[in-house]
């Protein structure tokens, strides 16, 4: 569970805050196998006897008091009694694993009677579209095949498909057999017959172990519908005119219901693949994507704005479904037509899933993310507490998952991996803030409760039980976390301890949510407003230029923060945050899905890899084996005055290595196998959540505008779309300017 907060040392109180300019919050991973420094929990059993404060529910913890009958809360300060257990247990403090430690891991018990509730099979269905294309498809069958080699024995794999109708697959016996169900194409329709009545889930669910040759043969039976049957089934077939039938919405609905009638008993959790090529257009939950094309029809609509909210509730509803019945829905779009993602993205990100866009089939990732995402290890039925000492408050929080509907701050997740942030930001209960007990730091308490798939350690044991499956046993966990935080004595002491990425975190959340309340327009207002508050706040702080002096005017503002290092990449990272498409107006270009692509992938990542998906780090080697520089400003400056051969750029989704025109024609390219380049960019695709874009440029050879857009910091970032030679200079100068007027009012 790693924990990284905006600054280490709290301000003191809410006029501190407020006169420092920062965000004040954390961000956490809470499934990351280690904390931010790379330690690992210390690990136990027994997680029910854990004594918890009868005041605030906190769990005990290396901060408290322990006496010989009692302890003290480290978070409220209230006196608890210890149980005999508890007493004996403490008496030898070196046995347990809360007294060793602030992050700990501890087993739980599982809830039901007998062996038969704590062993589940993991699910997964793929639900693939055959309104599409053959290329569509064959993507698909890759994909699927590099999931079946990801999946672990014991695992069960259904295979289904919608256009105008629903296909199940049986792959158990020696031919496949699809059966089909049509879906009425009006917008209200339900299928006549349940899906468990076509074909029973046992017959539909196939052991992936044993199955594995037969559902590779039917994923060769795919194949597109024709536009032909499509009319047809719409009942269109006389005047030929085609009204699409992709019944996405239907589809996911009965597989929903299908899976979760097993809820519990065949499955723990199910994951739902679903593969899209375009835009729901048949039957229940279709879209109307023709507002994409008609948004300017209203001068006085903002088509920013117009784009951003779903037109319809039934996927945050079906998401609601789905939730209940343990299934986590990810959906993979490989389309550039209009799909309206923010219709469709609460269906994944309120089930725990995620979302994924392809604008192609020629150079998708998509294999190679499913693989990925189907090896690491993911927790689900989670449960997130955030807890803090009296003074202060969870205030907003941030993140892909489902409310409590009872409890304040706690938070269900359905399905967590390790990469999966969450980030809370923090208010003052009261005016007096921290400053009433110094004694008393500042404490956070993170609890995370969740459920891992254990595969069995013997198969051949389960055989004799069932020749077909192998039982795994579910273990639930809970891992807590305790951490005490500093107090700063005055705002020089906040801002050196700013940690510039978490704060990155915590603005990209913000203006991601005012930008959905209120359109990008108001987002980029938002982020621009608090760099200038900010910068002046600073400049008042550090004396350079204070509030209501006389030479206010003709003072130089310090807008590079100069004299704080810890603040300093903040302008930069605010000037490419304005730059991103996630905030580039509509008229620049930006598609809408794109857009809502980037608001799901940028509010579940963790600090250090957003700072890269915002401002790339840019690298020189002097030779393949050697690097020159760490880290470039993203200029055409930079690379001129390094005089390096080789260019290597991180944007998160994409990296690219770039050799100049001047770069010495016997440096091998593209850079070979064996050396350090290769092996560092091996090691980032290794470590990414996501499989990033590897693309080799040889300037005065090839195109290499796919590397130089990413040189920002030279085009203006007022959104003309024009590159001017002052982008980065002249938006400082425009902040300078914001600062003397804000000042001088």
């Amino acid at each position: 569970m790693a924990v990284r907060a905006t600054v280490s040392r709290f301000p003191i109180d809410a006029d501190a805050q407020e006169a420092g300019g920062l965000p004040w919050g954390v961000t956490v991973t809470p499934f990351a196998t280690t904390d931010e420094h790379g330690n690992p929990p210390a690990y136990g059993a027994d997680g029910h006897l854990l004594p918890r404060c009868e005041n605030c529910w906190a769990y005990f913890n290396t901060y408290c008091e322990l006496e010989q009958w009692a302890w003290s809360c480290s978070l409220c300060g209230a006196l608890n009694g210890l149980s005999s257990q508890a007493i004996a247990r403490y008496s030898q403090p070196l046995s347990c694993a809360e007294m060793m430690s602030s992050f700990i891991d501890l087993e739980m018990p599982v809830d039901g009677p007998g062996e038969d509730a704590i062993q589940a099979c993991p699910v997964y269905v793929a639900a693939v579209d055959l309104s599409s294309s053959e290329e569509f498809l064959e993507l698909i069958k890759s994909a699927l095949l590099a999931a079946l080699e990801a999946l672990g024995p014991g695992s069960l794999f259904g295979l289904a498909t919608f256009s105008h109708k629903i296909g199940l697959y049986d792959v158990q016996g020696p031919i496949p057999v699809v059966k089909n169900i049509f879906i009425p194409p009006d917008m209200d329709g339900t299928l006549q017959i349940e899906l468990e009545d076509a074909m029973p889930l046992s017959s539909f669910l196939a052991p992936v172990e044993t199955c594995k040759d037969r559902i590779a043969a039917a994923l060769e039976t795919l194949k597109p519908t024709t536009s032909w049957e499509r009319t047809t089934a719409a009942g269109q077939g006389l005047d030929g005119v085609f009204l699409g039938g992709r019944g996405f919405g239907v589809a996911m609905e009965s597989i929903i219901n299908y899976l979760g009638s097993e809820y519990g008993n065949t499955f723990a959790l199910a994951r739902i693949f679903a593969f899209l090529s375009g835009p729901p257009d048949y039957g229940a939950g279709q879209l109307d994507t023709r507002r994409y094309g008609e948004q300017y029809a209203s001068k006085r609509e903002d088509a920013d704005r117009a784009l951003l909210p779903p037109q319809t509730p039934f996927y945050k509803d079906l998401a609601a479904v789905a939730v209940q019945a343990g299934v986590c829905v990810d959906i993979f779009a490989i389309t550039n037509e209009y799909t309206d993602l923010a219709s469709l993205k609460f269906l994944s990100i309120e089930s725990g899933g995620s979302l994924f866009l392809y604008s192609n089939t020629d150079d998708s990732t998509l294999p190679q993310d499913m693989y990925r995402m189907l090896s690491r290890p993911y927790a689900f039925g989670c449960v997130l507490r955030l807890r803090t000492s009296t003074e202060f408050k969870p205030g907003r929080s941030y993140g892909h998952f489902f409310p409590d509907p009872q409890y304040e701050n706690v938070q269900h997740i359905i399905c967590c991996d390790s990469y999966a942030t969450y980030a809370y930001d923090f208010d003052f209960t009261s005016a007096v803030g921290f400053s009433r007990n110094a004694a008393d730091p500042p404490v956070l308490q993170i609890a995370f409760q969740y459920t891992v798939v254990v595969p069995p350690e013997d198969l051949a044991r389960f055989e004799m039980i069932s020749p077909n499956r192998s039982k795994h046993s579910l273990k639930r966990r809970i891992r807590i976390r305790t951490i005490q935080y500093g107090t700063a004595r005055n705002i020089n002491e906040v801002y050196d301890t700013v940690d510039s990425e978490v704060i990155l975190s915590i603005l990209v959340h913000k203006v991601i949510s005012a930008s959905l309340e209120q359109g990008v327009r108001e987002g980029r207002m938002l982020l621009h407003d608090w760099l200038v508050i900010l910068t002046a706040q600073y400049n008042d702080v550090c004396k350079v230029v204070q509030y209501g002096n006389e030479s206010v005017a003709s003072s130089p503002i310090d807008v590079t923060l100069a004299q704080c290092p810890q603040l300093q990449p903040l302008p930069r990272l605010v000037f490419a945050l304005l730059r991103n498409p996630l905030l580039r107006f509509h008229e620049e270009g930006v598609h809408p899905d794109y857009r809502i692509y980037l608001q799901c992938l940028f509010s579940a990542l963790e600090p250090s890899s957003l700072h890269c998906a915002v401002y790339p780090v840019l690298t020189s080697y002097a030779t393949p084996d050697k690097q020159a520089y760490p880290r470039h400003s993203l200029s055409h400056a930079a690379l001129i005055t390094s005089g390096s051969p080789i260019f290597f750029l991180d944007a998160f989704t994409t990296l690219i290595v770039y050799y100049s025109s001047t770069a010495d024609p016997t440096i091998p390219f593209p850079p070979p196998h064996d050396c350090l380049l290769r092996t560092t960019i091996n090691k980032l695709k290794q470590e990414r959540s996501i499989t990033p874009k590897l693309i080799f440029i040889r300037g005065g050879h090839d195109d290499a505008s796919p590397f130089e857009n990413y040189l920002i910091e030279e085009q203006d970032v007022d959104g003309s779309g024009l590159t001017s030679a002052m982008g980065f200079v002249s938006f400082l100068e425009d902040i300078s300017q914001n600062v003397l007027e804000y000042m001088k009012t």
